[in-house]
């Protein structure tokens, strides 16, 4: 007899959400993590970055916009490490809150290091030594890594990763951001905000390079109206230490050039956490990338051992670990669920301003076949966006011109991280531009905005 039902490896979005649901179900579950409980997005990712990002937003006010706002002072103090701190207990209490729902729900939990034996078995080992658990199925969620660029060796000091910059409780004066993905403009906005000089480096053509063609370049007009450096089509080429930091080469289009500054932040993406656990020996395939392959259920190659989260490469987003991980718990227990849509999952960057999109941008959806119509409402025409003095951005829309079912949405601006579940239900939901304009929207919202945009669709927006 197998020790459980399931036994999950890595206790991370994907992980500890797929323990709950399967627990949900009926089945005798169990969980090992190494090191984070609540994985990267709960310790070093998602959860302080926010808490931090909230303390820029605060800093830049006052720094910049202070006398717009009616405030005075005098001598002006930011204390980066309070806002560290704050973003420590943030987290914290997250951490602490994983180990109450394993409790609640019945999970046994083991601390240490898995690596698979076979198909249903599993070693662990940790401070009390090693222990062999059984299981009739058992799902990897080990998550990933910050990838480096070979010849740069990432020292964790003047070369560092998200890893030694969101534990850091001090600014550097000034740093390279290598990589122009989240990562690396929700650093980018938190240091600035600070008064840190920032230079970012982007080997693609524009800024948040995977966004629709128009988001990247209103990003790029804003990050220049707020003297955030960046260089795009441009390749990193070498880091070197010298006394008072780095030298970071870089090539482009203007030739080749030295940026000097105290550190550089590595944000090129990450590699997924395979090694040593044991996937070789037992034969799971992994895709070309070495990210772990998966069907639509979950499932990889080897009967009873399923895959979840970063560590699959599907889309490496907190969010979409954890819906991977309900899939995956209710194609274990055999009852109804759903196939994920991966282009159609939500996306978001937290910079200034923010960025949200969902689906295919306009360039994409037309090389899909589709014969596309788009609508765009700025929020220099919203009401809460003026009240809030944050109104640069906008929301652009798309839908098939024969349905009007929507192909994806992109925002840039005040909160649209907030915006996109009305428009990712009503994709789900096979509404189109019609239902969502129609639906009364509560004013001043910035959700007017949608609203607004939805009328572009099928007629012309009201305030435009």
């Amino acid at each position: 007899m197998a020790d459980y039902d399931v036994l999950i490896i890595g206790a991370g979005p994907a992980g500890y959400v797929c323990a709950i649901r399967a627990a949900q179900l009926g089945l005798n579950t169990a969980i090992v993590e190494r090191k984070y409980w609540g994985g990267v997005c709960l310790n070093l990712g998602c959860i302080p970055t926010k808490a931090l990002l909230k303390n820029a937003e605060l800093a830049r006010i006052l720094r910049e916009r202070a006398k717009e706002f009616g405030i005075a002072f005098d001598g002006l103090r930011l204390d980066y490490a309070a806002a560290h701190k704050r973003s420590r207990r943030a987290s914290a209490r997250l951490v602490k809150g994983v180990g109450f729902l394993m409790k609640k729900n019945g999970i046994a939990t083991y601390e240490g290091s898995a690596r698979l034996l076979d198909a249903h078995t599993v070693a662990v080992s940790g401070g009390d030594g090693e222990i062999t658990l059984m299981a009739d199925n058992i799902v990897i969620a080990t998550g990933a890594r910050p990838r480096g660029i070979p010849g740069v060796e990432i020292d964790g000091e003047r070369v560092i990763t998200y890893n030694e910059a969101i534990m850091a409780d001090s600014l550097p004066d000034s740093v390279v951001i290598v990589g122009a993905g989240a990562i690396g403009l929700e650093f980018a906005t938190i240091w600035h905000s600070y008064g840190v000089e920032v230079t970012i480096v982007e080997m693609l053509p524009h800024l948040a390079p995977l966004e629709d063609e128009a988001i990247s370049e209103e990003l790029e007009r804003q990050f220049k109206r707020a003297g955030i450096k960046f260089m795009t089509s441009t390749r990193l080429e070498s880091v070197e230490l010298t006394d008072g930091g780095v030298k970071v080469t870089v090539s482009g289009e203007s030739g080749t050039f030295a940026l000097d500054a105290e550190k550089v932040l590595m944000a090129i993406g990450v590699r997924p956490n395979v090694d040593g656990i044991g996937l070789e020996e037992i034969g799971v395939r992994l895709d070309r990338r070495g990210f772990i392959a998966i069907d639509e259920r979950m499932a990889t190659n080897v009967p009873g051992v399923w895959a979840i989260g970063d560590v699959t490469g599907k889309l490496l987003l907190a969010h979409v670990g954890s819906a991977q991980g309900i899939v995956a718990a209710e194609n274990i227990a055999g009852v109804e669920t759903i196939e994920l849509d991966y282009v159609m999952m939500p996306r978001c960057t937290y910079s200034h301003p923010q960025i949200a999109s969902f689906g295919y941008t306009e360039s994409g959806a037309r090389e899909k076949g589709y014969d596309v119509k788009v609508s765009q409402f700025p929020f220099q025409a919203n009401g809460k966006a003026l009240g809030l003095g944050d109104y640069a951005g906008f929301v652009k829309l798309i839908a098939d011109a024969e349905s009007g079912r929507l192909l994806g949405a992109h925002m840039i601006g005040p909160d649209v991280t907030e915006l996109l579940p009305e428009l990712t239900l009503a994709q789900m939901a096979g509404l189109t531009g019609h239902e969502i304009a129609r639906n009364v929207h509560a004013h001043p919202t910035l959700s007017e905005a949608l609203m607004e945009a939805a009328h572009g669709l099928v007629g012309h927006p009201i305030h435009l």
